[in-house]
């Protein structure tokens, strides 16, 4: 009896890490991704020049596939980091510095209008990026240009 209630709890303990665990592998190709991109075409054209689709929701982080025509605004994300995989076209990624007009949208989502005194990185094709959570960040395009990238938001805080 004793070894039967030991078998249940430890069933139980273990029962929440097994299920926190996806069970299926996903495969994403850039073709399929490209193809995504087709769908936010018309949106990412709108005045905000974005559009983004969440593509897999995990325990602690999400993927999602966005589109740019015009240079975004200022971000922070203070409790997700964010993984960019350039999957088409070139930007130029300001980090750091601070934020001009800076106001909270949503619980630990931080936008303005521009990043002050940040470091500039180019990003293209095939280029990969990790902003850890709390820095801010902004990407600007070249004039008439789009660009295409997945996006892992993983919570680190």
């Amino acid at each position: 009896m004793k070894l039967k209630i030991a078998s249940l709890v430890l069933a139980a303990s273990v029962a929440p890490f097994a299920a926190a665990q996806t069970i299926t592998v996903d495969h994403t190709t850039q073709s399929q991704l490209v193809e995504k991109a087709k769908e936010l075409n018309r949106k990412a054209r709108g005045p905000e020049g974005l559009a983004s689709s969440k593509l897999n929701e995990y325990p602690n982080h999400f993927t999602m596939i966005a589109l740019r025509s015009k240079n975004g605004g200022a971000e922070i994300h203070e409790n997700y980091a964010d993984f960019f995989f350039v999957v088409r076209g070139r930007a130029k990624l300001l980090t750091g510095g601070t934020v001009q007009d800076a106001k909270t949208v949503d619980p630990g989502e931080i936008r303005g209008k521009s990043v002050l005194n940040g470091v500039e990185t180019s990003l293209n094709q095939g280029d990969i990026v990790h902003i850890p959570a709390a820095v801010p960040h902004q990407l600007l395009l070249p004039e008439g240009e789009t660009f295409l990238y997945f996006v892992i938001k993983v919570k680190e805080k």
